[in-house]
């Protein structure tokens, strides 16, 4: 096991100075100009030119390049120019928000996706089977943000059911003592039930939006995996010894059914990761996504960059765990590995 982490790790490395170069060569060349978008309207040409001497954008890119790899070699991710802060102690604080949004619209999408798809591969053809392919249909053509709007207006502007859409917690309630950065973590384990039932009421919508983006993909191939498994011989052997349905489906029939479900899991949660910028945006949410937007608009690359280069390792992060647990579910995969 240690062995194949290691080797994993290493394979990883390409990825990682791709990402940054790639990335330090798009923030260069998106339109805008950082020194005159700080300098404001009125600023004059010299006024310009010092900010972008200051900044260090009138060097030659090889030079600006070298220096950015320096800092990250220090673990200096910069500085942003529109908080004023280290885009570092921007992530750690920012990221929480976005992980416990992303966590919790995958484990509602998780709740309801795979039983519905294990009933619609039992019971073939019938109405669950049918309301299945409707949900995957639905989920994959409505775009999230669209998904977001939608659920705002109905059931914040039109039922008032909801709260406004503007943040972690409403204006009269406190976060919990910091513990882990979830709010809903932290207030239980405060004891602290009001707080709880606050920031589940605020991260209801969002969360809700990125679990029907996700139950779209997770509902289909934990079907079509199931339908695959069934068909077995292994399964015709189970049933024929006079096991339960229920022994059968559960026990023999998802568990050999699981490895494309976990592939499509670690696919679903990268994806979500680039959702969380559209809901965030729509929910006003204070995760890493709306940063990044706000400092693309700002021209202020480092935030970008930072940003990037986080989602690039938490991915990387994430397909470490895949690979683990192929070799939890199937032992043979991680001999072959």
């Amino acid at each position: 096991m240690l062995r194949l982490v290691a080797d994993r790790l290493i394979t990883t490395v390409p990825a990682l100075v791709g990402v940054i170069v790639v990335c330090f060569l798009l923030t260069r060349v998106l339109p805008g100009d950082t020194a005159a978008y700080f300098a404001g309207p009125t600023a004059t040409p010299q006024a310009i030119e010092q900010i972008r001497r200051e900044l260090g954008l009138d060097r030659p890119l090889p030079e600006q390049f070298a220096r950015y790899v320096a800092d990250l070699a220090r673990g200096d991710l910069g500085q942003s120019l529109t908080t004023g802060q280290p885009v570092a102690a921007d992530l750690r604080a920012r990221l929480p928000a976005s992980a416990e949004l992303t966590l919790f619209g995958l484990v509602l999408s998780l709740i309801v996706a795979i039983p519905l798809g294990i009933t619609a591969a039992v019971r073939q053809g019938s109405m669950v089977d049918h309301a299945c392919r409707i949900v995957a249909t639905t989920g994959v053509s409505l775009p999230v943000f669209f998904t977001g709007l939608l659920l705002v207006t109905v059931f914040y502007f039109l039922l008032g059911w909801a709260p406004a859409p503007l943040g972690r917690l409403d204006t009269f309630a406190s976060p919990p003592p910091e513990l882990t950065g979830f709010y809903l973590v932290d207030s239980l384990a405060a004891g602290d039930l009001e707080t709880f039932r606050a920031a589940l009421a605020q991260i209801a919508l969002p969360g809700i939006t990125l679990a029907i983006f996700a139950l779209a993909p997770i509902a289909r191939i934990t079907r079509a995996a199931m339908l695959a498994v069934l068909a077995s011989d292994f399964i015709r052997t189970a049933r024929a010894a006079g096991l339960s349905g229920r022994t059968v489906v559960i026990t023999y029939a998802f568990r050999n059914a699981m490895l494309p479900v976990v592939t499509t899991l670690g696919m679903v949660f990268s994806f979500l990761l680039g959702a969380n910028v559209l809901v965030e945006k729509v929910f006003a949410w204070p995760g890493v996504g709306s940063y990044a937007v706000e400092a693309l608009i700002a021209s202020d690359f480092a935030p970008v960059q930072g940003f990037v280069l986080a989602m690039a390792i938490l991915y990387i992060a994430l397909n470490l765990l895949i690979d683990l647990t192929y070799g939890v579910i199937d032992p043979r995969t991680a001999s072959a590995a």
